[in-house]
């Protein structure tokens, strides 16, 4: 079992910044990769960036490339996800997910509130 806690969201301006934290505890060994996702009222869960455990390899999906950075420390067990020039269509409920080498997410936190104003 993997534990997630995530940390840091809350309302900010548009174009404020906001740095999401995701604390991951128990057997965290297998872990491939550490996500975040974020789901918006009335739409699907949807994947944001995702960060490999070992090698730091990233990804992150179109409409946040150039304003959020996710990054980890290994020491902490820690992932975050530091978001900039934010738009009200960031808003969302973020969530952190631990991933499997499958590509399946097994675990994840109990979502953090981001909310950007206009």
């Amino acid at each position: 079992q993997v534990q997630l806690v995530e940390s840091g969201g809350g309302l900010v301006q548009a174009g404020g910044s906001l740095r999401l934290s995701c604390a991951a505890s128990g057997r965290t060994s297998g872990t491939y990769t550490m996500a975040w996702f974020r789901q918006a009222p009335g739409k699907e869960r949807a994947l944001v960036a995702w960060i490999t455990w070992r090698a730091s390899s990233t990804y992150y999906t179109d409409s946040v490339k150039g304003r959020f950075t996710i990054s980890k420390d290994n020491a902490k067990n820690t992932v975050y996800l530091q978001m900039s020039s934010l738009k009200p269509e960031d808003t969302a409920v973020y969530y952190c997910a631990a991933g499997a080498l499958s590509g399946a997410y097994n675990y994840w936190g109990q979502g953090t509130q981001v909310t950007v104003s206009s």
